[in-house]
């Protein structure tokens, strides 16, 4: 028997040895932006989400950037696909990964393109270290309501092992509108989203690494200690 997890993120993952039930909790409406903001030639350009990079993709061939850089394995696949090249990964998934081992130069400007509500640090770290960074909000998220109200409908039936989280955002958005559930099966990817969950007073557990596969693997450590 498979372990029913709920993954609420958008990203249509796959895996043959689980029950994936794909309930993204977050929805996004466009901001508008100013566009003269496109015309200064920027020496990168970091997309932290394939979403910030599905919303940025009309307006980039009339971007003047040298150089692209992204935060995860799926952002970079996704650019790639769309004919984008990636010049900058980090190995770790993190907005503290890419501080700790990007190589710009000093004072090169970076544009982010990316959600309303997305963590500042990435942006007040790169100019805490003299680089000049322009922010663009592209689109905030707003909670899915239907999908939340079907995860706690699941949760009531006790059709579910296992919730995981991959943003702050899913978090908040879940927990407001659910309010104290019986169920402590959570998981996460990331230190923000455990910290976003723990102010609920909620224990869960992250993944060694940030991926969704880490995030499986954890589960099914639990699954065949019969934890879950």
């Amino acid at each position: 028997m498979r372990p029913v997890i709920v993954m609420t993120q958008t990203s249509k993952f796959k895996r043959e040895d689980v029950c994936i039930l794909h309930k993204p909790l977050i929805d996004v409406a466009p901001l508008s932006f100013d566009t003269e903001l496109l015309e200064v030639n920027y020496d990168w350009l970091i997309f932290s989400s394939k979403k910030a990079v599905e919303y940025f993709l009309p307006y980039f061939t009339q971007t003047h950037v040298s150089h692209v850089a992204v935060i995860g394995k799926k952002t970079a696949e996704y650019c790639q696909s769309k004919g984008i090249q990636v010049d900058y990964c980090p190995k770790d998934y993190s907005q503290e990964g890419f501080i700790q081992d990007f190589q710009g130069e000093k004072h090169s400007k970076i544009l982010i393109p990316s959600s309303q509500a997305a963590r500042p640090y990435l942006q007040y770290a790169l100019e805490d270290q003299s680089f000049s960074v322009q922010k663009i909000d592209l689109y905030q998220p707003i909670p899915h309501t239907e999908n939340i109200n079907n995860v706690i409908q699941l949760l009531s039936n006790n059709a579910v092992d296992a919730i995981t989280f991959a943003s702050s955002s899913a978090v908040e958005f879940f927990f407001n509108q659910a309010g104290d559930i019986d169920f402590n099966h959570y998981y996460v990817i990331g230190d923000q989203t455990l910290a976003t969950i723990n102010k609920f007073d909620i224990q869960a557990t992250k993944a060694n690494i940030q991926t969704l596969d880490s995030l499986v693997n954890k589960i099914l450590e639990s699954w065949k200690d019969n934890a879950i």
